[in-house]
Parts: structure tokens; C-alpha cells; sequence
């Protein structure tokens, strides 16, 4: 046990002193982080103002088009040829092709390509004309439609907990982003344990620690080691990148108001009318409930005590399997026809948590979370939503368990040869012969 503690330190200390890891360490969060709010950034950001002109020759539309700070709109009825629309200071053209009451088409040409928060701008204010125009035509008030025309609000309630509504699709997503947080720190650090091992065995140096210490043992505590790495820049990034997007997000939005220019305003009764308006704005597209709601519902140790144990058993299993593959290699080259059967698992195991997050009663749902290749991604979407039993948690915490131990134990036996084997290529039969030697 000394000798695997000691191998260990050696591979976290190792790899905590290299200049790489303090590098990603800080750019890692910072590539997150700074993606984030760049987009947070640009999508509250237009960099055009589009000038839209409406050829309306039917005389459809009765009513003026709404416009923004960033679509303005111009009704004409008379016909434009192509060579005037290119003069006119005008960057889009719609042209509301006949019977348009009928069947809602036009042609839309653009001089500059609107972003997809301009087009939607057009979109919505034509299909609003056009709605209007019918309801003009059939004698219907417009005020006494919006009354009836109401969405059906369908809320959810779990039979066992009908006290309170039910955010089991809201919560299945929260789920699918641990699962994928997952995924991407697995197979991460999973190919450090595959490239450390092909270092060793290139530079030779395992031949030197061989004589000291057993291959399983070389094994185990390299993978252990790295885990730690891993673990330790895990909790670091989410730290900094918390912080960052806290302070990012303050930033952002302090800019919406002039702090200065309120001061020297003083809270006058039109500043204040503004500010109720905005916060008013705010709260109709901004329902509070739909962000708190699946929070209140979440068992959040659960949560994070399920998300450590398919992490930690999780990394363990995939990382014996590429120890093994990188001790059966001389080059990262020839590793690509052993990663595919490893790799193929994890990416199943994405695309069923998808489909869990919309239909999480489905059969592949079920039994991917209880194979355990798939479960430590598939298994953190059913835990979300609360759909997994107890005795189906339990049950697929077992498998993942006892296939980890035979996996390690394979693992070590391919290990065991593989690392001392030098200039000869590896096959899938080589491999299995390896297992059966006694040693």
C-alpha cells in the first residue's frame, strides 16, 4: 500500500508542478467563462439597423408595423423593381405574395442578412398585420379575440406530490448538464492516464519502476493520482468560473442604467416611471418561477452525492480501460482502433440523456442507466427528475461497482504485459492471449 501511496504523489505532484496545469487551470475557466458572457454580450448587442420596406399591393395590411430601435418599417402598395431597391436606402424588401390572407407567404430580399433577432422582429410584426386582417374581414374585435384567444397553461403535478407543481423536464436538463460535465472531465483525464502511460513506456523509465513495484500497482496509482489532479482542477474551475460569471453578469448589467447619469438626474418622477417600465418589461418576458421552481425541487445533496460517486467509479472504469490500451501501444497512432469500442459507450450514453431529458420513461432510458457504461451520465438525468427508484439507484451503484473491479483486474492483466512490450503491434487477439498468462 506504501509503495502505491508513494506512486500517488509522485503523479500529482508531478503534474500539479507543471507549468500546463496552472495554465488551463486559469484558462480554462476563463475560455468558459469569458464564452459565456461574450455571448451574453453580443446577443444584447445590434450592430445593424435594418430600414424594412413592406410591398403590400392587396392592401392587406391596415394597420402601421411596429417598429424597434433596430427594425424600421415602411408600407408601400406600388410594385419596386430590383434596380430601385438597390438605390433606396432601404437594407430589407418583403414582398407579401397574393392571397396572403389565405396562405401566409412572402418573399423577403436583403441587401444586408438580418440577424436572427431581426428577423424574428419582421416575422412577428407581419404575422400580428395579418392576424388583424383577418379578424377585420370576418367583423371580429380585436379586443374581445385577445380575451378569448388565450395559451392553455398545462402545469404539471406528480400524483404523489400534488401539493406542488412538478418541474420534472426542467430538472431533467439540470441532470443532462452534470451528465455532460461528466462526460467531458471522464474522457479528459481518462486520455492523461492512456498518454502518461505511452510516455513511460517510451522513455522507457517503466522498465526502472518495474523492478520496484508491481504493474497493477504502477497502474492504480497512476490512475489515482491523476484523479486527484483532475479532482482538485475540477473544484478550481468551478470556483473561479462561478466567479467570474458573477462578476461578469453584475458588469453587464450595470450597464444597462447610467449610474452617473441617475445621480445627476436625481430620482425624478419620469426616471422612476422608467425604471417601474423596465422592471415591468422585464418581469413579462422573465417569469421568476420557472428559474426557482425546479431549484426548490432539487434534492441537492442527493444530487451531488450520486454526481461524485458516477464520477469518481465512473473515471476509475474508463481510465483502467485506456491504462490498458496505452500500455498495449508504442504511438499515439496506433491507439485509435482500440479507443473506438471505449469511446462509442460514452457517446450513446450522451445522446440516450437527451432523450431522457423528453421521454425519460423509455426503455433504453431505463436500462442505460443501469448498464455501466452508460449509467454515470444517464442515471444523473433520471436522479433529477426523480424517476430513478431507490432499489434501481442502488442496483445500477452495485453494477458499476463490480464491473469497475473486473474491468481494473482485466485491465491489470493487459498492463501487466503490454508495458514491457516494445516494437510490436498490438492486436485484439494479441490482447486476449495476454490475459492468460501467468504471472
Amino acid at each position: 500500500m506504501n509503495k502505491i501511496n508513494l506512486i500517488i504523489w509522485r503523479e500529482f505532484i508531478t503534474r500539479v508542478r507543471k507549468p500546463s496545469f496552472l495554465i488551463m487551470t486559469i484558462l480554462g475557466p476563463v475560455l468558459i467563462a469569458g464564452g459565456i458572457l461574450l455571448t451574453m454580450y453580443l446577443a444584447s448587442q445590434e450592430a445593424t439597423t435594418h430600414h424594412v420596406l413592406v410591398i403590400d399591393q392587396e392592401g392587406v395590411i391596415g394597420t402601421r408595423l411596429k417598429d424597434t430601435d433596430n427594425v424600421k418599417f415602411l408600407l408601400d402598395g406600388q410594385t419596386w423593381t430590383d434596380s430601385a431597391f438597390k438605390a433606396s436606402p432601404y437594407t430589407v424588401r418583403v414582398n407579401l405574395l397574393p392571397n396572403v390572407l389565405n396562405v401566409p407567404q412572402a418573399d423577403l430580399y436583403y441587401k444586408k442578412l438580418p440577424s436572427e433577432f431581426a428577423m424574428n422582429t419582421i416575422r412577428n410584426e407581419l404575422e400580428k398585420a395579418i392576424e388583424q386582417a383577418k379578424l377585420r374581414d370576418a367583423n371580429i374585435d380585436k379586443e374581445a379575440y385577445d380575451r378569448v384567444r388565450k395559451p392553455l397553461d398545462l402545469k404539471k403535478f406528480d400524483i404523489e406530490e400534488v401539493s406542488t407543481q412538478s418541474y420534472a423536464q426542467e430538472r431533467a436538463v439540470i441532470g443532462f448538464f452534470f451528465g455532460y460535465i461528466m462526460f467531458i472531465f471522464i474522457f479528459m483525464y481518462g486520455v492523461q492516464v492512456m498518454r502518461g502511460v505511452m510516455e513511460e513506456k517510451q522513455n522507457r523509465i517503466v522498465e526502472v519502476l518495474i523492478g520496484s513495484v508491481k504493474p497493477f500497482q504502477l497502474m492504480m496509482g497512476k490512475i489515482i493520482g491523476i484523479a486527484l489532479v483532475g479532482f482538485i482542477q475540477f473544484i478550481l474551475w468551478i470556483i473561479i468560473t462561478t466567479t467570474m460569471l458573477g462578476v461578469g453578469t453584475t458588469a453587464l448589467a450595470a450597464n444597462k442604467f447610467d449610474a452617473k447619469q441617475l445621480a445627476e438626474q436625481g430620482m425624478t418622477s419620469d426616471v422612476q416611471a422608467k425604471l417601474e417600465q423596465a422592471q415591468g418589461d422585464g418581469a413579462a418576458s422573465f417569469d421568476q418561477e420557472q428559474v426557482l421552481g425546479p431549484l426548490r425541487q432539487l434534492n441537492i445533496p442527493l444530487i451531488l452525492g450520486v454526481f461524485l460517486f458516477y464520477f469518481i467509479c465512473g473515471y476509475l472504469l474508463y481510465s483502467s480501460l485506456l491504462a490498458a490500451i496505452g500500455s498495449a501501444v508504442d504511438s499515439e497512432t496506433d491507439t485509435q482502433q482500440f479507443m473506438f469500442p471505449v469511446t462509442i459507450p460514452m457517446v450513446a450514453a450522451i445522446i440516450i440523456a437527451q432523450m431522457a431529458v423528453y421521454n425519460p420513461e423509455s426503455p433504453a432510458v431505463f436500462w442505460s442507466s443501469l448498464i455501466p457504461f452508460t449509467s454515470p451520465i444517464v442515471m444523473m438525468v433520471r436522479v433529477a427528475m426523480g424517476s430513478a427508484p431507490a432499489w434501481q439507484l442502488l442496483f445500477s451503484m452495485a453494477l458499476l461497482v463490480a464491473t469497475f473491479i473486473g474491468t481494473t483486474w482485466l485491465a491489470g492483466r493487459i498492463y501487466r504485459t503490454g508495458i514491457l512490450m516494445y516494437g510490436k503491434k498490438a492486436s485484439w487477439k494479441e490482447m486476449g492471449k495476454w490475459l492468460f498468462y501467468k504471472g
